[in-house]
């Protein structure tokens, strides 16, 4: 492409989910709802895993932080998915198109790492309970949360960095409801090869790392599980471990579904359908499995809701 042809955007325009104007108000509502339960829902999770003193333990430190990921990306993409939805000029200016896309990749990488952690956690409690205390101590909890959030902006910095520093084309339109790095590279001018191959080894490299973390962890604790003489001791076990594989069972297919799939069935629209999920779904999804599937969650709401009925007015 001619350097002539090759211009300074001020802004993008996102087609969003669909353009089918029949759709853009229960499209509204829908979005809306379940932007606004994720967000209640993992804030009340932040607060309830923060005040309550049966829930300061390691598992409840990486809840937290995993409900303050959720927060953070459903945050980036949600409220301004919304507003083009009810706005004729369905645009995103230049720089804010580049912050949300940072945003979102460290947000969405740090959560890959964080339920790592908080399976390696599961895996010290189930098959090491008496050392537990003296392995996750506080300090190696924080440098399980750190290293991920700081892993993750490095890798946004450079994405997002050698995206918006490339030459653009005139052509300004964004076939997504967010700034996501496939639909931008289709707008550069200049050769995309290296960032594409940027995404595509650290893609391949935090999903696969990731998950293995979560296979080893769990296939260890099934081992351990599986020695155990007691009925009950292997429910319990079970239990503690339940909704952190139900969450990681749904996160992981999704993003395998988007960057996983054949290049000759790749398309946008598909893209669009499965970042929805990821981004506004899953967020919602992941504080109701814990507290519903989570007795000391549940036990927590409880002595909470006793409390505040309980107190002079």
């Amino acid at each position: 492409m001619d350097k002539q042809n090759q211009t300074m955007l001020k802004e993008f325009i996102l087609i969003g989910i669909t353009d089918l104007q029949e759709l853009q108000v229960p499209f509204f509502g829908v979005f809306l709802l379940i932007y606004t339960i994720s967000v209640v829902s993992n804030l009340g999770m932040i607060i309830l895993t923060k005040i309550d003193s049966m829930l300061q333990t390691p598992m409840y430190f990486f809840l937290r932080h995993l409900a303050f990921i959720d927060v953070g990306y459903s945050t980036t993409v949600g409220p301004k998915m919304l507003a083009n939805i009810v706005t004729k000029q369905k645009t995103i200016s230049y720089n804010w198109c580049a912050t949300q896309l940072a945003f979102f990749i460290l947000f969405i990488i740090s959560e890959l790492f964080i339920l790592s952690a908080m399976a390696y956690d599961r895996y010290v409690a189930i098959c090491n309970p008496l050392l537990y205390t003296v392995i996750m101590s506080p300090r190696v909890c924080w440098v399980l949360v750190a290293v991920p959030y700081l892993y993750s902006a490095f890798l946004s910095l450079i994405t997002s960095i050698k995206i918006f520093i490339s030459s653009f084309c005139g052509y300004n339109v964004i076939n997504h409801f967010y700034c996501e790095s496939l639909p931008l590279l289709t707008l550069l001018c200049s050769s995309t090869r290296e960032i594409e191959l940027i995404i595509l080894i650290f893609s391949v490299f935090n999903l696969v790392s990731s998950l293995l973390i979560v296979l080893v962890s769990y296939i260890l604790i099934l081992r351990s599980i599986l020695r155990m003489n007691s009925a009950e001791g292997r429910q319990k076990a079970f239990s503690t471990c339940g909704s952190h594989l139900t969450v990681v069972v749904i996160l992981y297919a999704t993003l395998s579904y988007m960057y996983m799939q054949p290049k000759s069935s790749h398309s946008f629209d598909n893209d669009k359908m499965a970042s929805v999920f990821y981004t506004l779904i899953i967020p919602m999804l992941n504080p109701l499995i814990y507290s519903l599937r989570n007795k000391e969650v549940k036990g927590a709401l409880r002595r909470i809701w006793k409390n505040l009925s309980q107190t002079p007015r």
